[in-house]
């Protein structure tokens, strides 16, 4: 995969991740110690850390599409989903990333790079035998003794005369 280059809509998807990520770390720990003001929003705390938790997932998720060397990754829908989601929290930016990333997975193009990059993959880490096994040697069948042939043959049933009928 050195020789091949990323698509451009593939390093578009990555940085508008990557973008949102960061906005999502941010968003969430505002989000967080806004909510700390009050004994309400000390319960509801957990809420607010979930687009923290959004945004490590995004940064490590572009980080894996920018790297150097392709490492073998799907396209995250789940991620985008989650990303439009974030509408709950207000946050806009995040939501048109979301959209925007989805309708870019859904290109020929994109679709065909992540096929090739988890394929290619798959064929550099197959196991390679170090030598070929000897071949087993040849069975011949052998013609079968007297004693074989008893065995293998049923024996004749012994003929009973008729009875005359009546």
């Amino acid at each position: 995969m050195n020789t091949e280059q990323r698509p451009g809509l593939v390093t578009a998807i990555a940085f508008m991740t990557l973008a949102s990520g960061i906005i999502n770390l941010f968003w969430g720990f505002v989000a967080s110690a806004t909510v700390l003001s009050s004994f309400f929003g000390i319960i509801c705390l957990p809420i607010t850390i979930l687009p923290t938790i959004l945004g490590a997932f995004e940064i490590v998720y572009a980080a894996k599409l920018l790297s150097a060397q392709p490492q073998p990754v799907q396209p995250s829908t789940s991620i985008a989903i989650f990303e439009i989601l974030t509408a709950f929290f207000l946050n806009v930016f995040s939501l048109v990333v979301g959209v925007i990333v989805l309708v870019f997975y859904n290109d020929v193009i994109v679709k065909d790079y992540f096929a090739r990059l988890n394929t290619t993959h798959k064929m550099d880490t197959a196991p390679t035998a170090e030598s070929t096994p000897e071949p087993l040697p040849e069975i011949t069948p052998e013609a079968p003794t007297d004693s074989e042939t008893e065995i293998l043959t049923p024996p004749e049933k012994p003929k009973r005369p008729r009875k005359p009928a009546k």
